[in-house]
């Protein structure tokens, strides 16, 4: 039970006197005491000390009280006693403060008093025979104004009528008013400022004093039909409901009570209703009573029924769960009293009041942080929640993390009767920390964080009965695993409470069964059966773990999702967090503080670290679930950024035999030299495990190089070696692959490495980045004529066929690369050697020196095609006039020659003259010279030509030369003379332009004359463009875009125009 309230005798009759109780009235310190003789007492109530009674108002302090020094205070005193008050029972007092007025029910009349004399002002006549009333003072704004008024209200019930007095501040206003109901009215309670409930024997109604309007109140049965006037009225007596035997015509008397804020409480007999201002049912269901309530009240926050002297006391119950939180024993306790909203704060109200006919208590209530922390311990989490969602912030020094705090405590009690799914979604809509839902798991999932195994641990060990240190290594655990504090754990006591507040049906003598019952009706496990249950629910194992990781499974991802909007993998956050200063709050916290177990308010705290601990733990726990629970899904962590440890993983994937997880674990985690000695130790069958053909092999480390950027050369250089020399072919992928990381690698080191390996691995890297990548360093090109040559110069061949093929590779490369030193080259070249002749040939055709490399091809070769093959490349390449009407261009064709009488010797003239005038020892070759004359006589000069030709050569033998000769003069004349008509059809259409215009047509599909043709109208409205004047009779001129200007005026602008034409028009 909740010790909500401390009932404090304040009013004590004494012996000998023979009076009794009707009726209290409190507001402020004074307690105002109706007697059954008409006498009216007039009390000070004195506060209660902390240091008499500190245990009655809430500990202030926390430490006991010394001995008091000073009597003891009377708790009231009485002030005054008016015995003339009146001269019947006195049996009910209000008053309406604004008003200074004290209003009283006697022998069935209303009358008005003086608050300050207690004088007789005014006894209504029109009250005669009146059984209750209800004032109230409400602020309202004046509609016309806005300026605000207090405006007070007094309703009486005579018989079946309700009267009315209204008060706007001190004055009475307008007069009374009458409102007839269908029976006699029996109890009267304010809803609202302007609407009235009033109970019946027939029912409920509710009244609108303003528009006089009378509504029913239903049952919860037709709330949905219109109106509400379909269902039967609340409360009403029907001729067969009420037959009590021996109990003759009683009817129960109808109670209400105002809730909280637009609520209300209908009640009769044990039958409750629950309703808002408007009269409207709402859905709850009834309040659980055992018997009917004699008075209902309600005080901020709790629903207060008191009960019949013989049949109980003072019940206070929670109007949200409406579950009895407390029950107080008043001996023969009848009536209470709560002060008006308006005269105390709604807070302040539980100072209420209950009285008998000779005594009057005071109820002190506890402070709300005692009252929450008790039903914590308790284990009532559902009151306590509900209890701090109708408490006011500004009551609550924590209001949200205390709510926090309960949520967590009882998802951990769910968790504890094995209700994960619940327990993790509650933990979810708490928001907390990741490390103490964690900490409930076995130490295969949590690590050190578990919780369970902690505990077991700190009891094995305790082997001393000494109960303090056990509880000292239980709570020095506790802080290793951030879990010290102690609302963050459950006792066993704590949830043996909760374990049966849980297994409860919802009855309505729930609340009230005697503690040696059993408190639940369908649970299976009762008495020491639910102590054994709770001894051994921390050991999850079978099918209990696997629900229980599958629930945390999804309440981990979820973590995820929220961390990763705060920090990123490397530890950097995504946030900007305020910088330290001196007007920055103490308490400052980040937006993902709840993330966080141990989150101190201390502004030195690295927020960046203490987050990435968290996602650190939660990516772990995650893969150690996955691992248990779903093995096959713990790969698709990996290929995402996590924060998982590298030592779990790679201890559980390595013990399951999981290697391929396991590498892409470490490539994602950027331990590349973990990741490949791994690769290496597998693909050289070096593993005393067994592992897969796909890791077998040096293929997944070239895959895994590939992947590697080039800032980490080193490490693709260490452990590119071993692929190398193993598959050389599928080793060289890592430096020849067509991807970004291969294309930006060192070349230079990567040169070198394969030159250390192979040269015909450095062979094939530079013609890679040479021909396909276009590398033009002269470094790169002179080495790989270097390497080309070494390679050439020794034996290493299988066979003259291989020789021949890197001879052809390096006689391609000559001819074309020009970025290699070609003297250089030359040297390093033999020239007695056959197989580098021409090889020599084409470096001395790079050199400009022709006429040594047509040698090389006629002498030493004596290859006559590929003599001529090389005229013609020179040719082709060197720009030719292809017509008097073109500029020199090269071409890839044979152009047609200019008349050669005026040419310089060509390329063939140097190699006619080799075969016709050959230095000694050689002698003149006719044939290979009589073919080149036939083929290309266009090309070679007569003059010179015909000067090589010996008087004795025949000249039918030249007849192809001068065929030649003629068709190449007679297409240079031909096509000047196309040439020339072309031009003068050019001047033409030239000259039509000029005379008649480009024949540009308007919009509307008119020519417009143009050229000499044009026409420009001169009308009023046209001025100089420069002066601005019209032009009159003046001369004027026409610019090319018929802008208008005077004669004059052209003369005086010349090189003033302005280059915009808009300005001219």
């Amino acid at each position: 039970m909740l010790s909500a309230f401390t009932a404090r005798p304040i009013v004590e009759l004494k012996q000998r006197d023979k009076s009794k109780i009707e009726s209290i009235l409190a507001y402020g310190d004074r307690v105002l005491v109706g007697l059954n003789t008409g006498s009216l007492r007039i009390y000070r109530v004195n506060e209660a000390s902390a240091d008499a009674e500190p245990s009655q108002n809430g500990t202030e302090n926390g430490e006991p009280a010394d001995e008091p020094t000073t009597p003891k205070v009377k708790p009231a005193d009485l002030l005054r006693e008016e015995e003339k008050f009146s001269r019947r029972p006195i049996q009910q007092l209000a008053i309406i403060k604004e008003a200074n007025i004290l209003v009283s029910l006697s022998d069935n009349h209303v009358s008005i008093h003086d608050l300050q004399s207690y004088a007789l002002q005014e006894k209504l006549e029109k009250t005669r025979g009146t059984t209750t009333f209800a004032a109230t003072s409400n602020i309202v704004k004046d509609p016309d104004t806005g300026i605000p008024t207090i405006v007070s209200r007094l309703v009486v019930a005579v018989k079946r009528k309700i009267i009315m007095w209204t008060w706007q501040d001190m004055e009475l206003t307008g007069d009374a008013t009458e409102i007839t109901l269908i029976a006699s009215v029996k109890s009267l309670t304010w809803a609202s400022g302007t609407k009235v409930v009033a109970g019946m024997d027939p029912g409920f109604v509710l009244v609108d004093v303003e528009s006089q309007e009378i509504k029913d109140i239903v049952k919860g049965g037709a709330l949905n039909e219109a109106g509400g006037q379909g269902g039967t009225r609340f409360g009403a007596v029907s001729s067969s409901g009420m037959s009590y035997m021996g109990m003759g015509g009683w009817v129960p008397k109808p109670m209400a009570t105002r809730l909280g804020e637009g609520e209300m409480l209908l009640s009769k007999d044990v039958n409750s209703l629950f309703i808002d201002a408007d009269g409207n049912g709402l859905d709850k269901r009834q309040v659980p009573w055992p018997t009917a309530p004699e008075y209902l009240a309600y005080s901020y926050p709790y629903m207060l029924a008191l009960q019949a002297p013989s049949k109980g006391g003072l019940e206070v119950r929670n109007p949200d769960t409406l579950n009895l939180l407390q029950t107080i024993a008043l001996p023969n306790a009848n009536f209470l009293h709560v002060p008006q909203p308006n005269i105390s704060l709604a807070h302040a109200g539980k100072g209420f009041l209950v009285a008998s006919d000779r005594c009057i208590w005071r109820m002190g209530a506890q402070n709300y942080e005692s009252q929450i922390d008790e039903l914590v311990l308790n284990g009532r989490y559902d009151e306590a929640l509900s209890l701090l969602g109708m408490l006011e912030d500004t009551l609550l020094q924590d209001k949200e993390g205390r709510v926090r705090e309960i949520m967590m405590l009882k998802a951990q009690g769910l968790f504890m009767l094995r209700k994960f799914r619940d327990a993790l979604e509650l933990f979810i809509k708490a928001e907390a920390p990741p490390a103490r839902i964690i900490a409930l798991y076995p130490k295969s999932i949590a690590g050190n964080f578990s919780a369970t195994e902690n505990e077991q641990d700190a009891e094995s060990e305790a082997g001393q009965p000494d109960q303090e240190d056990v509880n000292g290594d239980k709570n020095e655990i506790d802080n290793k695993t951030n879990l010290a504090s102690p609302k963050s754990t459950l006792g066993r006591s704590m949830m043996s409470k909760f374990i049966g507040e849980q297994k409860k049906k919802d009855s309505d003598t729930a609340t009230i069964r005697s503690e040696d019952k059993d408190d639940t009706d369908t649970a299976s496990i009762r008495g020491k059966t639910a102590e054994v249950k709770q001894e051994d629910n921390n050991s999850l194992e079978g099918k209990d773990l696997k629900f229980a990781l599958h629930a945390l499974q999804s309440f981990l991802t979820q973590c995820r999702v929220r961390i990763k909007q705060y920090i990123d993998t490397d530890g950097k956050l995504l946030i900007d967090l305020p910088t330290p200063s001196k007007n920055q709050e103490a308490d400052y916290k980040p937006p993902f503080v709840n993330l966080i177990q141990d989150a101190s308010s201390s502004t030195e705290v690295d927020w960046a670290a203490k987050l990435l601990e968290v996602a650190q733990l939660v990516d772990t726990t995650l893969f150690r679930a996955y691992m248990i629970a779903n093995p096959g899904v713990a790969a698709s962590l990996f290929r995402i950024p996590n924060f998982c440890d590298p030592v779990v993983v790679n201890e559980k994937l390595y013990e399951t035999g999981r290697y391929a997880d396991l590498i892409d674990f470490l490539h994602g985690k950027k331990l590349h030299r973990q990741a490949l000695e791994l690769l290496e130790k597998f693909g050289k069958n070096e593993a005393d495990e067994e592992v897969s053909p796909a890791l077998q092999g040096p293929r997944r480390t070239v895959g895994y190089l590939q992947q590697l950027p080039p800032d980490m050369i080193d490490l693709i250089l260490e452990f590119a070696e071993w692929p190398l020399r193993t598959d050389a072919d599928l080793g060289m992928d890592v430096f020849l692959a067509d991807t970004e990381n291969a294309e930006t690698l060192p070349r230079q080191r990567v040169l070198d490495f394969l030159q250390d390996i192979d040269v015909k691995l450095a062979v094939r890297y530079l013609e890679h980045i040479i021909e396909e990548l276009n590398d033009l360093t002269p470094d790169f090109h002179q080495r790989l004529v270097d390497l080309f040559l070494a390679r050439l110069k020794s034996s290493d061949f299988k066979d003259d066929e291989a020789r021949q093929r890197w001879r052809e590779r390096l006689q391609t490369f000559l001819k074309t690369s020009a970025q290699y030193n070609k003297y250089s080259v030359f040297k390093q070249l033999p020239s007695e050697d056959a197989d580098y002749f021409e090889s020599r040939a084409i470096v001395l055709s790079k050199m400009g020196y022709h006429k040594q490399a047509l040698q090389i091809y006629v002498f030493q070769l004596q290859d006559y095609h590929k003599a001529e093959e090389y005229c013609n490349q020179i040719y082709l390449s060197t720009p030719q006039p292809n017509s008097p009407t073109k500029s020199f261009q090269p071409s890839t064709t044979l152009p047609a020659s200019v008349d050669p009488e005026d040419s310089e010797p060509s390329i063939y003239h140097l190699l006619l003259s080799l075969y016709l005038t050959p230095p000694p020892p050689h002698q003149a070759n006719w044939p290979p010279a009589l073919e080149l004359l036939g083929k290309h006589g266009a090309r070679l000069p007569a003059s010179t030509t015909l000067d090589l030709m010996p008087p004795t050569l025949p000249v039918k033998d030249l007849e192809w030369y001068f065929r030649g000769r003629i068709r190449n003069a007679n297409s240079v004349m031909n096509e000047e003379r196309i040439v020339a008509r072309l031009r003068g059809v050019e001047k033409a259409e030239v000259e039509a332009q000029v005379l008649l215009g480009d024949g540009k047509v308007d919009a509307h599909g008119r020519t417009v004359p143009g050229g000499y043709n044009r026409r420009v109208v001169i009308d009023e409205d046209r001025h100089c463009a420069i002066c601005h004047k019209r032009f009159g009779g003046s001369a004027i001129r026409v610019y090319p875009d018929n802008s208008v200007v005077h004669s004059g005026c052209m003369r005086g602008s010349v090189g003033k125009k302005n280059t915009n034409s808009n300005s001219w028009r």
